[in-house]
């Protein structure tokens, strides 16, 4: 996801139709340039070259239940957009959405020529990016692990996953190591760090219960297949616990 403000202007973009190692190229409706859907840059066109590059915001890829559960007064998109009929909103686990023949698929649809055999094609991964070295985290390996610390690009980080495997996020954790995530008093998810220190999970920020002016940053990270993260990050390495 991204930010469409361009320079304090708002920029309304577009499906092209067309792909760039099979994933979406975007088109901005002021000057018809394409965009990199993957790094949210323009390629083709009067903005090509430019230097300008979509903020990043954070997105967590969870069910309905778990987010209305921990944000109870979020508003909804109306599937009645007007402009495709509802069917076509159909649950990804529903075989009439519109991809779910394409997901159930080992390969791409079309051919991607820079791969990797580390991780299945379509694998699902967290990718991260940080002082110039990127990193994926396959959420297979996530699902098992709710709390992660790890070390990128020069920067302390922590990969926090709620229960069941959903809504994988990473922040900045400075010098705390976190050694458990616990449901807190007000069913909120709780990190404790090896000090004893409880921090509680805020989609913008880890806060620290003791001094709420303490705020561990989050980063911006991305869920993607394999593919797609190793076509645009070549050099990308692969969490192991070893």
């Amino acid at each position: 996801m991204y930010s469409t403000k361009i320079e304090g202007k708002i920029i309304e973009f577009g499906t092209s139709g067309l792909l760039y190692r099979s994933n979406k190229l975007m088109y901005d409706r002021s000057t018809d340039s394409l965009w990199q859907q993957f790094r949210g840059e323009p390629v083709v066109g009067r903005l090509a070259e430019s230097g300008l590059k979509l903020e990043v915001l954070p997105v967590v890829v969870t069910t309905w239940g778990q987010w209305a559960a921990d944000h109870p007064d979020t508003t909804v998109l109306d599937i009645n957009t007007g402009v495709y009929p509802e069917s076509l909103y159909s649950p990804e686990d529903d075989p009439r959405s519109v991809y779910h023949a394409y997901r159930a698929q080992s390969d791409t649809m079309f051919s991607v020529w820079q791969r990797s055999g580390a991780l299945p094609v379509k694998a699902q991964v967290l990718g991260l990016e940080l002082g110039g070295e990127t990193k994926a985290y396959p959420l297979e390996f996530l699902r098992d692990r709710p709390v992660l610390n790890d070390v990128l690009g020069g920067q302390t980080v922590v990969v926090v996953t709620v229960e069941g495997g959903l809504g994988s996020r990473a922040y900045a954790r400075n010098n705390h190591r976190f050694v458990e995530a616990r449901v807190g008093e007000d069913d909120s998810l709780v990190l404790v760090d090896n000090n004893g220190g409880t921090w509680r999970l805020e989609e913008d920020a880890l806060v620290s219960l003791m001094d709420q002016d303490q705020r561990l940053p989050r980063l911006p990270s991305r869920v993607a297949y394999w593919f797609g993260w190793y076509a645009f990050n070549p050099g990308t390495e692969v969490f192991s616990p070893e």
